[in-house]
């Protein structure tokens, strides 16, 4: 008689880690003004569902920093090449120094060091820099020093260079921003971007991931023309 074709098995996950921040009015933004704002459009009481009318800053919370947001005729994110948004992740770890130097960045050195330790970094790899910086989430100091200037870590343009030049697809930070908080000239967004890749900031539980291992998901927006926006991340290991 015939035979039944058995069913495909589904391939085996490994435990995932959320690397979102969960946004609201009070996430600490760039401009200090509140990322998202929630208007009521429709009442549970009086209609049986309900839903709320969103207003978004695309630079809030865990988000995204598509080509666009720097260049004027860059990649927007609803155009991300989706076999960019699932790679492999490398974790640089400059908590130590970080720890010392609000400003501190992510140098040429600290990339050496990392594929010293752990061997090249793949093809298309999203590098992440985890300067420790979540245990500073609900306090001033996420954004400002105690004289209210911008102080928090990022990479250095040297080292984002040198990023490109071992093809690295994406970077991300667990801070407001890919250029250190003291940054004049915003090198990093003024290079990296217009190359045609994109930065992933606030990130949050790496310090849940090892330093290479883990591939990364980032569920990007899609909404036309957008210079970048609020994104669910993933890693699986």
């Amino acid at each position: 008689g015939a035979v039944s074709a058995r069913p495909a098995l589904a391939q085996a996950s490994g435990k995932v880690v959320d690397l979102t921040y969960v946004l609201d009015g009070d996430f600490p933004t760039f401009d200090g003004k509140p990322g998202i704002l929630y208007k009521e459009n429709v009442n549970i009481d009086k209609s049986g569902y309900q839903i709320w009318e969103l207003t978004i800053f695309e630079h809030s919370g865990t988000h995204i920093d598509a080509p666009l947001h720097f260049s004027k005729d860059g990649t927007s994110v609803a155009e991300l090449d989706p076999q960019s948004l699932i790679c492999p992740l490398c974790i640089v770890d400059i908590k130590a120094k970080a720890a010392d130097e609000p400003n501190a960045m992510v140098e040429p050195e600290d990339i050496e060091a990392f594929t010293s330790a752990h061997g090249a970094i793949p093809e298309g790899a999203c590098v992440a820099m985890n300067s420790g910086w979540q245990s500073k989430m609900g306090q001033t100091d996420y954004r400002n020093d105690a004289e209210g200037n911008f102080a928090f870590p990022g990479f250095s343009k040297a080292a984002t260079d040198l990023l490109i030049e071992m093809g690295a697809g994406s970077i991300g930070v667990d801070t407001l921003s890919l250029d250190p908080g003291n940054s004049a000239d915003f090198g990093v967004h003024f290079s990296w971007l217009p190359s045609g890749r994109f930065g992933i900031e606030n990130l949050a539980n790496l310090d849940q991931l090892p330093a290479t291992g883990a591939t990364l998901f980032v569920g990007a927006p899609k909404h036309r023309n957008g210079t970048g926006g609020p994104a669910r991340v993933m890693a699986m290991i």
